[in-house]
C-alpha cells in the first residue's frame, strides 16, 4: 500500500510540507536568495507591523475586496442560480450563456474589462453619449476596488453551479406546504429555501473568504494594464495611488522583485495565520445558522 501512496507521499512532502518548513524558518532570517540566511529574530515582524508603510494600505484594500466581493460574488451567483431554475425550456443554454465566462482565463479576462471600462473606451463612450458622465474606473483610486468587483461577478459560474444543484435538489413539497400555510413568495425563500441550502452558502462563503484573502491576478493584472506607459509607476503595483495594492501583491513585490525572500516568508506566514483564524470562526460560528438534513443545526 505505501509503495503505492509513496509517489503522492514524496510529492506532498516536497511540494508542501518542506516548503512549509523552510518558509517559517526563513520568516525569522535576513535572506535575499543569494547568500546564506541570517538569524534575525522577530525583527521581520516587528518591521512589518510598525515600519512598513505599505504593509496596512495592502491589508486594508484586502479586506475590503475580501468583505465586498465574498458579499457581491455569494448574492450575484446565488440570484443567478435562482433565476436559472424559472425556464421551462432551453434551460441547458441558459446555464452554459453563464457559466462559459469561468472557462475564461482570468488574464485575458482582466485585459478584457481595462479595456472595456478604461477612458473612452466601449463602455465610457457609451456613457458619455447617453450623457451620464465619464467615470475613471481604473484610473481612479476610488472606483478601481468596485471595479475589480465588477470583475470578479464575471466569473461566478462555478459557484452558479453549485447553488443551482442544492436549488433544485429542495423538495417540492417543502414549498407546497408553504403554499398551504399562505407563505409569500419571500417566506418561501426565507424560511424554506435558505435553510435548505445552507450547507452549500456556508461552503461558498468560506471558500471566497480564502479567495479573497489570496486575490492577486485580477489586481495585479488589471494595475499594470491600467497603468500602462505611465511614468511614475511602470509596474503598475496598485495603481492608481495604491487603491488596487492587495496583500499578496506586495509579498510577491518584497519576495520576488525586491528579493526579501525572508520578510515576504514572514508575509506568508501571517497571511496563512489569518485564513486559518478567519476559517476557524466560520466554521465555529456555523452552528448558528447552518442546517444539515436530519441533524438540525451543528
Amino acid at each position: 500500500m505505501l509503495l503505492f501512496l509513496s509517489p503522492w507521499i514524496l510529492g506532498f512532502i516536497g511540494f508542501y510540507v518542506y516548503p512549509m518548513i523552510a518558509s517559517l524558518y526563513y520568516s525569522f532570517t535576513h535572506y535575499n536568495f543569494l547568500t546564506p540566511p541570517q538569524w534575525v529574530g522577530l525583527s521581520n515582524y516587528k518591521f512589518m507591523f510598525t515600519s512598513d508603510p505599505y504593509f496596512w494600505i495592502a491589508v486594508r484594500n484586502t479586506i475590503w475586496l475580501t468583505f465586498w466581493g465574498t458579499v457581491t460574488s455569494v448574492l450575484f451567483a446565488l440570484g443567478v442560480a435562482i433565476v436559472l431554475t424559472w425556464p421551462k425550456r432551453g434551460r441547458g443554454i441558459y446555464r452554459t450563456i453563464f457559466f462559459i465566462p469561468t472557462m475564461v482565463p482570468i488574464v485575458a479576462a482582466s485585459l478584457g474589462f481595462v479595456f472595456l471600462l478604461s477612458y473612452n473606451g466601449p463602455f465610457d463612450s457609451l456613457l458619455h453619449f447617453l450623457h451620464l458622465g465619464r467615470p475613471l474606473w481604473f484610473d481612479s483610486p476610488n472606483l478601481a476596488k468596485p471595479g475589480l468587483l465588477v470583475l470578479g461577478m464575471w466569473g461566478i459560474g462555478d459557484t452558479m453551479i453549485i447553488f443551482l444543484a442544492a436549488l433544485l435538489d429542495v423538495p417540492k413539497q417543502l414549498y407546497e406546504a408553504a403554499d398551504l400555510e399562505g407563505a409569500s413568495s419571500w417566506q418561501r425563500f426565507r424560511h424554506v429555501t435558505v435553510p435548505w441550502i445552507s450547507p452549500v452558502l456556508f461552503f461558498t462563503v468560506v471558500i471566497n473568504v480564502i479567495y479573497g484573502f489570496q486575490y492577486f491576478t485580477e489586481a495585479f493584472v488589471a494595475g499594470a494594464a491600467a497603468a500602462g506607459a505611465n511614468a511614475t509607476n511602470p509596474s503598475g503595483l496598485g495603481y492608481p495611488l495604491n487603491s488596487t495594492l492587495v496583500y499578496t501583491e506586495w509579498l510577491y513585490q518584497e519576495g520576488f522583485q525586491s528579493g526579501f525572500a525572508g520578510y515576504a516568508s514572514a508575509l506568508a506566514w501571517v497571511l496563512f495565520l489569518v485564513i486559518l483564524a478567519c476559517t476557524l470562526v466560520l466554521i465555529k460560528t456555523s452552528n448558528r445558522w447552518v442546517h444539515y438534513q436530519g441533524g438540525g443545526f451543528r
